[in-house]
């Protein structure tokens, strides 16, 4: 590689997991003169900052997606400039609630060299301190610029086919002590996203919900602003959803909410059994909301009248508001397949050599974040074992996969467990990282032991209903060994089965 060709200097963007392991990934290759990493919070952490006060709930707006609204904000004309603080939502503070805890064994989510102190789902402050705990552990926080927000990231074409495309990011830093906005440029060889997707809420379009909202103003909000049950103590509740979060905002509504709690299911979740649990009441999707008497009307014909508040458990879509779509030659997420366009393995962009992405699939959230991150510093260094294949074969894996997930029915970036996938993917990536040099420059990327398999096909948060008993997965008989164990108030349960499970754990 040429020396016009060689990627010098790197941007990240996020300080969160994904962040914290590409940043000490890229400095462990001893080769880039210039990394940055921009983080728009004031500390690094990502989605397990917890924000106390979520206040102000913002306006839901059913079926609406990130272009509408989160869209870029205005850019000042010759920078660098100092304006007035920005007052357009950016969607900065966190979903995370006063009880949330991990639901990944912590031997499977934390970095492989690295345990977080206590486990296996432990609290979310955990999680968190350890994120920023791993910058100072490896000196990367000198790489940091916190309160800076990218507002713009453009692709500069090269003078010759002798150099490398480069990237001009557009930063927005808060400065606390003038209480301004600082706005200046930056140019990069490379560019590594590492912004995370659970930012921006989704709330699905309903027949009548945007008149039922517009006459009972704050009875409809979505959980990322949940904190506790408290706030709706003797209140009549409705949550839509049976995800993670819809299961734990319902099950610590029963402490405090007007019982029954009702939950509208789409489908019937892993640790669902035949009958709901004590105070809560099930229901089917909602069909209508009429906002001249303030009912919900179900899909098989049932309604419910005086309710107080309803909560939309229903997550997230990925916001990219920085991407210039005009100058980049087209948007980064394709909203109607849910879906990163031409990637390669989750990971890369076929038409922007220079560009990652780290951290989309939804799978063992930090130790795969490490795979990834691993294998764009290297193919960064000009240190990959293997180079990508062509760009025909990589748009031909994209294609394959959309086309197996359509028949599949399963989203693009789900990678399930029992099907062996997971592991071909992190296989995959670990071909491309390959090793580190004989003096040591470069991280490898780390094994995936029996330890780590034992613990995703064995150790669960949610009770799962089964034979026993009990209510815990499993079955008896053979499985005489299941254990229940206590962690801090939250139970969590060891089972022992013949088969793997479809993304138990996450």
């Amino acid at each position: 590689m040429s020396n016009e060709q060689r990627i010098k200097s790197v941007a990240v963007v996020g300080a969160g997991a994904a962040g914290a392991i590409t940043a000490v990934a890229l400095k462990a290759e001893n080769y880039f003169e210039r990394i940055r990493v921009f983080e728009r919070r004031e500390t690094p952490g990502g989605t397990w900052i917890f924000d106390s006060d979520p206040k102000p709930s913002l306006e839901v707006r059913p079926g609406r997606l990130p272009p509408d609204i989160d869209p870029p904000i205005d850019i000042p004309e010759a920078l660098p400039k100092i304006t007035a603080p920005n007052t357009q939502e950016r969607f900065a503070k966190t979903p995370i609630y006063n009880s949330l805890t991990t639901n990944v064994p912590d031997i499977a989510m934390c970095f492989s060299d690295t345990r977080f102190p206590y486990g296996p789902f432990p609290p979310h402050h955990v999680p968190r301190q350890y994120v920023e705990s791993y910058f100072s552990h490896h000196k990367a926080d000198e790489l940091l610029s916190l309160n800076t927000t990218v507002e713009d990231i453009t692709k500069l074409r090269p003078s010759s086919d002798l150099e490398l495309e480069r990237w001009r990011l557009t930063l927005r830093k808060y400065d606390p002590a003038r209480h301004v906005d600082v706005w200046w440029e930056e140019v990069f060889d490379a560019v590594i996203l590492a912004n995370g997707h659970y930012s921006v809420p989704y709330v699905p379009y309903v027949q009548g919900l945007d008149s039922y909202i517009a006459k009972f103003p704050g009875r409809v909000m979505h959980s990322k602003y949940y904190r506790s049950p408290l706030p709706f103590a003797g209140q009549r509740v409705l949550v839509i959803g049976n995800s993670a979060s819809g299961h734990d905002v319902t099950a610590e509504l029963v402490s405090a909410a007007r019982n029954p709690v009702y939950q509208s299911r789409r489908s019937k979740s892993r640790w669902d059994g035949d009958e709901p649990p004590a105070g809560i009441a099930w229901k089917p999707i909602v069909s209508e909301y009429v906002p001249e008497d303030g009912s919900i009307v179900f899909e098989d014909g049932t309604r419910l009248n005086d309710i107080d508040a309803v909560i939309y458990c229903t997550g997230y879509k990925a916001s990219f508001p920085f991407w210039n779509s005009t100058a980049n030659g087209g948007p980064l997420w394709d909203y109607a397949s849910n879906k990163l366009t031409s990637t390669y393995l989750h990971t890369f962009f076929p038409y922007h050599p220079t560009l990652g992405i780290v951290g989309v699939p939804r799978t063992l959230t930090f130790r795969s974040f490490e795979y990834q991150a691993v294998a764009v510093a290297r193919l960064f260094s000009n240190r990959a074992a293997v180079p990508l294949p062509p760009l025909p074969e990589q748009a031909r894996w994209e294609q394959q996969r959309a086309a197996e997930c359509r028949r599949r029915g399963t989203k693009f970036h789900d990678i399930p467990w029992e099907s062996g996938e997971t592991e071909g993917w992190l296989g995959e990536l670990f071909k491309i990282a390959g090793l580190g040099t004989l003096r040591g420059e470069g991280r490898i990327p780390p094994p995936l032991t029996k330890e780590v398999v034992w613990a995703i096909e064995h150790v669960r948060k949610y009770p799962e209903p089964g034979k026993q008993k009990d209510g815990y997965g499993g079955e008896r008989g053979s499985h005489d060994r299941d254990e229940k164990r206590g962690n801090g108030g939250d139970e969590w349960v060891l089972v022992d089965r013949p088969r793997k499970d479809l993304l138990g754990f996450i």
